[in-house]
């Protein structure tokens, strides 16, 4: 894995509109917004991380023996991690859950866009199997879920990975350890 994080954050608050994210977006491009940094996305970036980390403490401990559930909570650490991110760099929360919401794919797409560069083979085919991570929690009509893939990653040291470069980027503390959620 290749993971170059940026040696520092843009102090003016504003992301102009010529970030990198427009030649991948194509058509989407009217739709990015204005990045605006605030105390209040800080904050809430923060959290999600530290929820990230708690939500990861089940899975590093090995507790689901169902995929299903596995790949329901690595969802849910993944799109902590990147919407940690994406709230540091100034995304609004309600924009994101409009226009990314349960999608890993798309939400990477956005933080590496914003300057989060964690590239990772492992993490972009799992965004696939992913997205949206609720269809691992919620069965169908029928009572069905998606068969879980024959193969997956090892999960535990990849969302290890995936925290800690966010931590490096965001500046966020790892925090003590604490109950695990799941």
């Amino acid at each position: 894995m290749i993971h170059s994080a940026p040696s520092a954050r843009s102090k003016s608050g504003v992301i102009p509109l010529s970030t990198p994210v427009a030649p991948s977006f194509g058509k989407q491009r009217a739709a990015f917004p204005e990045l605006v940094r605030s105390c209040e996305g800080r904050v809430l970036s923060a959290s999600r991380y530290r929820n990230g980390e708690s939500f990861f403490l089940a899975i590093e401990e090995l507790r689901f023996n169902d995929p299903a559930d596995l790949l329901y909570h690595t969802g849910i650490v993944v799109q902590m991690a990147l919407s940690s991110h994406l709230l540091d760099v100034g995304f609004d929360d309600r924009w994101c859950a409009r226009n990314i919401g349960l999608h890993i794919g798309t939400s990477l797409t956005y933080a590496n866009a914003t300057g989060l560069n964690y590239q990772s083979p492992e993490l972009e085919r799992l965004a696939v199997v992913l997205s949206p991570y609720n269809v691992w929690r919620n069965p169908d009509l029928h009572g069905s879920r998606p068969p879980a893939p024959a193969s997956l990653p090892n999960i535990p040291p990849l969302l290890r990975d995936l925290l800690d470069h966010v931590r490096g980027v965001t500046g966020h503390s790892r925090p003590r350890r604490r109950k695990a959620h799941g």
